[in-house]
């Protein structure tokens, strides 16, 4: 009976230390960057809601893995968004069906994403080569901004949009809520809720 308690009360303390480190990396520190946004609306692109290959990443703690396969930058390149249907309903993914979430700590509009460092890792920024992404099934508006690495940061209705590093597959969806700050991207650009 002693040992039993003894290791609840060792789970409890490490459960405890990972959420306070993966709280910690989703800081509010704010980097500077410059509003790029541009009014893209509609469907304007051959990108794909069916992606051909998935990212890959192996459970690491509390936000997953931030193994990216020697990426160091974030997800979707030049593929641009779309709209896949989901266990959540139709949310906006980026060009390999991975789901895109806001980040509750970003302010609409301020041309800023406020995760940096360990958060940057677990939750990849969607970026783009062109200041108007290619958009399928989008209504929001959806425009760039200079993110954190200085790469181009896909925006919806003038927010930051990332993908969750535990997402291993097309259409997964366990970033949604997570923290109570973390939610995928509805077509329309509101939050999923």
């Amino acid at each position: 009976m002693r040992s039993t308690r003894s290791t609840r009360s060792v789970l409890l303390v490490v459960g405890v230390a990972f959420g306070a480190l993966a709280l910690a990396g989703c800081s509010t520190q704010s980097t500077a960057s410059s509003d790029s946004s541009s009014a893209a609306s509609g469907s304007s692109a051959s990108s794909s809601a069916s992606p051909s290959s998935s990212a890959s990443s192996s459970s690491g703690g509390l936000y997953g893995s931030d193994d990216h396969g020697g990426d160091s930058g974030g997800h979707g390149a030049d593929d641009g968004i779309a709209t896949a249907s989901t266990s959540l309903g139709t949310v906006v993914v980026d060009g390999k069906g991975m789901t895109a979430y806001f980040y509750d700590q970003d302010v609409k509009g301020s041309g800023k994403s406020t995760c940096t460092g360990g958060c940057a890792s677990a939750w990849p920024a969607i970026e783009s080569d062109a200041a108007t992404p290619a958009v399928s099934g989008v209504t929001g508006t959806v425009g760039t901004i200079t993110g954190v690495d200085g790469k181009l940061q896909v925006t919806v209705d003038g927010r930051p949009i990332y993908t969750y590093a535990a997402d291993t597959k097309a259409g997964d969806v366990t970033g949604q809520g997570v923290g109570g700050v973390w939610y995928a991207v509805n077509p329309d650009g509101s939050e999923h809720r």
